[in-house]
């Protein structure tokens, strides 16, 4: 690569590298040519077993601190399902608009929703862990706002795990049909 006139190395986005690779052929992590799978389910599960020993823990850490264990407002249950039903719609146009039926987004829309999906996914997995393993560590518990957090926090776990399905729907809706090829 040439040195650009900052004097700084690397070049141009818009020239070929050294090796003469288009720079508008790069597809990420693996170079060139590459392809970007689903995301796996360990790091789905991991990101859920995380936020569960997270959300059992704080609990324990509060009360060990002398502090109060937190509440859960209506408002963090609602705001789960309301992203979830943002991510619902952007899955159904992207998918009308990938079969034909609306305008087709540019390849780096796609792409930025395909990010946006897998990053949901992992942060309603680990949001959902978070909430649940909170309102585990309350069960059985006689303490008087123990059956709110409980029903709140499940909720909001339920919300968790709707983000989550919703942003796996997301992900498959940015995959383009023929050739094998992902978006």
């Amino acid at each position: 690569m040439t040195q650009d006139p900052s004097g700084s190395p690397g070049g141009s986005f818009d020239e070929p590298d050294d090796n003469g690779n288009d720079p508008a052929n790069y597809r990420g992590d693996e170079g060139f040519g590459g392809r970007l799978g689903p995301l796996p389910p360990g790091a789905i599960v991991g990101s859920l077993c995380v936020g569960l020993v997270g959300g059992w823990l704080i609990r324990r850490i509060a009360s060990y601190a002398g502090q109060s264990a937190p509440l859960v407002s209506w408002s963090q249950p609602l705001a789960l399902f309301f992203s979830a039903a943002i991510l619902g719609l952007l899955a159904w146009n992207t998918r009308r608009a990938l079969d034909g039926l609306q305008t087709r987004p540019e390849a780096h829309r796609l792409v930025n929703r395909l990010v946006l999906a897998r990053a949901c996914a992992l942060a309603g997995a680990l949001v959902a862990g978070g909430y649940l393993g909170y309102a585990l560590s309350w069960l059985g518990d006689p303490a008087q706002l123990a059956g709110q957090r409980v029903l709140r926090s499940g909720l909001a776990g339920l919300g968790g795990l709707l983000v989550l399905a919703i942003a796996l729907v997301l992900e498959r809706a940015c995959r383009v049909r023929g050739g094998g090829e992902k978006s």
